[in-house]
């Protein structure tokens, strides 16, 4: 086996990096400028170079208000370019891992027997921003194009990079008070989780679509009370509207995903939100 992974200075991309590495499993990683996703020339005369039995894609134009105002850039990044990376797998008998986020849903939940319940794999999605339509259109191409792919969706992600639990211990450093909003409910997910399950799956033919976050569900408020508890920082923190925090992109009001196609397989190997984040705060101090 060796992985050719795109996007390998993200978030995800760097904790695949670090767990392929550890795990001694040959790796190529790559990232912009030398690997262009929108590209589809000097892809495929990388990947003919490298020879990858396998490409994880982590490449995606993710800044959500961002693709509001470029869609054109956010369906050639996120759209075209796995589409793409899936004619050029198809071609190489490769198969593909494409890293998608529950914004391809509508942000609702499902409702069954009069209450909410997550969102499982099979459900129909219904985007209703720009980066979750463009993530979409990557998802379809990819699922009609490749013969062998994974497609693994994630949401509210958090690793090594900018994400929002180093937001909120940046904000409590400089201010007395804050303001975080309480009426969109989501599962907290590290990328150490996510990284494992992604290798787990490679190194089966169980190709489909599933769905990746740790478990349980909290409000981005929870969220922030439980970073603080954990880091010991007293500061008081305002629950709020999403109304009160108006942005160019609507964002979802539930965002909880079922990681049922892993638990079928009994490949769920996802922690509990709040376990996953008592690590990543621990290895932030150190």
């Amino acid at each position: 086996m060796k992985i050719l992974l795109t996007g390998s200075n993200g978030q995800l991309g760097r904790e695949l990096t670090w767990q392929l590495a550890k795990k001694k499993i040959d790796f190529v990683g790559y990232d912009i400028p030398e690997f262009d996703i929108t590209d589809k020339e000097k892809m495929t005369a990388i990947i003919t170079s490298e020879q990858p039995t396998v490409i994880i894609n982590c490449g995606a134009l993710t800044n959500v208000d961002g693709c509001e105002t470029q869609k054109e850039l956010a369906m050639a990044i996120n759209a075209t370019g796995p589409q793409y990376l899936a004619e050029i797998a198809r071609d190489r008998d490769i198969v593909l891992v494409q890293v998608s986020t529950d914004y391809v849903f509508d942000g609702s939940g499902i409702i069954e027997a009069g209450a909410v319940r997550p969102y499982r794999e099979t459900d129909p999605t219904d985007p209703k921003t720009v980066y979750g339509e463009s993530k979409a259109a990557g998802e379809k191409a990819v699922s009609e194009i490749a013969p062998k792919y994974f497609i693994v969706r994630t949401a509210w992600l958090y690793g090594d990079g900018n994400n929002f639990v180093k937001t909120m211990l940046e904000l409590a450093s400089k201010h007395p008070k804050l303001t975080v909003v309480n009426d969109q409910i989501g599962s907290p997910t590290s990328t150490v989780d996510l990284a494992a399950a992604i290798i787990d799956l490679i190194h089966t033919d169980y190709y489909g679509i599933y769905h990746g976050t740790c478990e349980g569900q909290c409000s981005w408020y929870d969220f922030a009370i439980e970073i603080f508890r954990l880091s010991g920082i007293d500061i008081p923190v305002e629950p709020v509207t999403s109304e009160q925090f108006v942005r160019p992109a609507p964002r979802p009001k539930y965002s909880v995903l079922e990681n049922k196609a892993l638990n079928d397989l009994q490949l769920n190997q996802f922690r509990p939100w709040q376990s996953s984040l008592v690590e990543y705060l621990d290895n932030l101090t150190k």
